[in-house]
This record gives structure tokens, sequence and C-alpha cells, in this order.
């Protein structure tokens, strides 16, 4: 870490790093990616994926290349299907012990994300529940703990009001599929057919392929795909359609 003299006093130059959190559904459950750290500070604990900006790259392509450095999946621009977005900035002058370094985050969310593979400075790569974490959070090294809380309650923000969930889904899917990426998400069980009245009739959520998944016991699932809208009109908020109580993000 860098110091300066600007002729009042000195000036600590401060890093810039990003940090992601990285959602999938994987068994119905909300999972997010963790690296087991391979360097100090915070030798074999465990974080999310993440490292300091090069000089040379804005935010963005930092953010992609740690992810694929780190666990080597690839984001936004290989028609991978990962919805990647700025979460928020993180300076607490006392978050990384190797000296002032502002992080920021990223939420990543996507279908069916393969199993991870560890490089540079981590030692492993692998998917925990998200519920694990938020009832553990010294589990995590730095302040990712509050990073993981605030892309968790983004997550189910998002789900509310934006037809983000699809990001979850590999196309084609049923309405079924995209029900059960909700329920992972917000942590609450929702009536199957109030929820399918609902995204059906949400405007530009869902697009019918035209195509029916049929299963070895029960009725055909008619299938969809994305559609054209980025907002959820109307809004599903979880607080008018938990059949259950939602589990609170920390």
């Amino acid at each position: 870490m860098n110091v300066q003299r600007d002729g009042i006093g000195a000036v600590e130059t401060m890093a810039v790093a990003v940090d992601l959190a990285i959602f999938t559904v994987r068994d119905d459950t909300l999972q997010v990616l963790l690296i087991e750290r391979g360097k100090a500070p915070f030798l074999g604990r465990v974080a999310l994926p993440g490292g300091y900006v090069r000089a040379q790259e804005n935010l963005d392509h930092a953010a992609r290349r740690e992810l694929q450095e780190e666990t080597d999946i690839r984001s936004a621009g290989d028609k991978s299907g990962l919805h990647l977005e700025q979460l928020g900035s993180y300076g607490d002058p006392g978050r990384d012990p190797r000296g002032r370094v502002v992080t920021v985050a990223y939420l990543a969310l996507g279908p069916n994300l393969p199993t991870p593979v560890a490089g540079t400075d981590a030692r492993h790569a692998y998917w925990t529940p998200v519920q694990e974490l938020l009832a553990a959070p010294d589990t995590l090294a730095f302040d990712h703990a509050t990073i993981l809380r605030d892309a968790v309650e983004r997550a189910r923000t998002r789900l509310e009001y934006t037809t983000v969930a699809a990001a979850f889904c590999a196309e084609p899917f049923s309405v079924s599929d995209l029900r059960r990426v909700y329920e992972a998400v917000w942590g609450i069980a929702l009536d199957p057919s109030n929820f399918r009245r609902k995204v059906t009739r949400a405007e530009g959520f869902l697009e019918a392929t035209g195509e029916q998944r049929i299963p070895e016991v029960g009725r055909p699932a008619a299938l969809y795909r994305k559609g054209e809208a980025e907002l959820l009109i109307p809004p599903l908020l979880r607080s008018t359609n938990a059949t259950r109580p939602p589990v609170a993000p920390g």
C-alpha cells in the first residue's frame, strides 16, 4: 500500500477490488459459490470470489476476469446465461488487513451452473446453501457476510419487481420450474395455482414455446422461455404470496 504526501499529511492510496456473490439453484435450494483462500490474509478461510482491479481494466471486466480465474465460470458475453450486475460498494477502513481496500460487489445469477474449478489464489471452489452461511456469518472472511446478506436481499427484491427469476431457469422451462426458483430464493412456499395465474398473466414475462414436457407421472407441462419484458407488471410481492413466513436474510 503506497503512501503519498500532499503537504498537509500522509495520504493513503486506496486499492480497488471486486467481489462476487454468485447464486444458482441446486436441489431446489439457493446456493452461493465460495472459494477457500490459498493466500494470506485469511489463509484457509472461505470467502466470496474476487480480487484487485487491474490498472487497465474497468470494474465489469475485472468482475468477469475474477469469475473465470478463480472459478472457471464465465459470465455474460459468452452466452452462458449468467446475469451479472453491480450490487454496491464496501469501504470500511478495517475490512481488509492488508490496507485500505474498497470493493465493488457484484450479484450474479445463473441456471444449472457447473461445479466450479478453483484457480489462481483459490485452493478450492464449491457451492454451499445460502441459509447455512446466513446462520453462521463468522464463517466468511473479510466483510463477505455483509455482502452476502445484501446480495440475498437484492436477489429477493429483484424477483418481486423484475423478470430476472428466469435467469435461474435453463430454457425451455415450466411454470413449476420457475415457482421452485421463487421458493428457493425467497425461502417461502407458494400456492401453485395462484403462482401460475400471476406469472402467465404478467405482461411479457413468459413466452410459450408450444412444447410440452411429458412426465412419467402426471399431466404434461407447458414449456416457456423468457419474454422481452425486464420489469414484472404487476409485481409479485413476497408479502402477499407466501403460504408460510419467509426465512430472514440474516
